[in-house]
C-alpha cells in the first residue's frame, strides 16, 4: 500500500507530505473530500498550518484520493484509535516502549507479548508505530498493572529488542 502512495504522490512533495500525515494521524476523508477523524470534519486550514502548507493543497490531496479508487477505500474507511501511553500515568496503567534493533523483522509483537503472558500479565492496549511513517518505530504495550521484577531484563534480552524504556 506505501508504495501506491509513494508513487501516486511522487510528483507532489506536498501532497506526500499531507498523505503522510494523514496516516500518521489516522485520519480519512469522506464523500465529499473533506478531512475527517472518525466522522469528523477537521478543516484543510488547520492541517494545512500544522504542515506548513496551503489548504488548497490539503483540498486538492483529498479529490486525489477519492480519485483513486484504493486510496479512496482505505481513506474513506480509516479510524483514529486513542495511545492511552499518554495518560498511562494518571489512569494507573503501566507502559512499556520497545524500541526493535530492524523494526521490518518479524516476530516482534509476538517475542514481547510471550514474555509478557507467561507472567500472566493482562495488556489493555498494543500499539506499533508503522516502520514507514516512523522514524523511530517502536512497540508501546500498555498494562492494568505493574511489571513484576525481571520483566523488562526478559524483553531485553529479546534478540529482536534494542532498547526498552518503562
Amino acid at each position: 500500500m506505501w508504495s501506491l502512495i509513494t508513487q501516486e504522490f511522487a510528483d507532489s512533495p506536498a501532497q506526500a507530505k499531507i498523505v503522510r500525515f494523514l496516516l500518521e494521524n489516522g485520519f480519512g476523508v469522506n464523500e465529499e473530500g473533506r478531512v475527517v477523524c472518525n466522522g469528523i470534519e477537521v478543516p484543510a486550514t488547520q492541517i494545512a498550518r500544522v504542515l506548513g502548507s496551503d489548504r488548497r493543497v490539503v483540498d486538492a490531496t483529498a479529490r486525489r484520493i477519492l480519485a483513486r479508487p484504493q486510496l479512496k477505500e482505505v481513506f474513506l474507511k480509516i479510524r483514529a484509535t486513542p495511545d492511552l501511553s499518554r495518560v498511562a500515568e494518571s489512569l494507573g496503567l503501566s507502559v512499556i516502549t520497545v524500541l526493535p534493533r530492524n523494526a521490518a523483522e518479524k516476530g516482534i509483537v509476538g517475542a514481547a507479548v510471550r514474555v509478557l503472558t507467561s507472567h500472566d500479565l493482562a495488556i489493555r492496549q498494543i500499539f506499533v508505530t508503522d516502520p514507514y511513517f516512523a522514524e523511530d518505530p517502536r512497540l508501546v504495550i500498555i498494562m492494568d498493572e505493574p511489571l513484576p521484577q525481571g520483566v523488562v531484563e526478559e524483553i531485553r534480552r529479546l534478540p529482536q529488542v534494542r532498547q526498552v524504556t518503562i
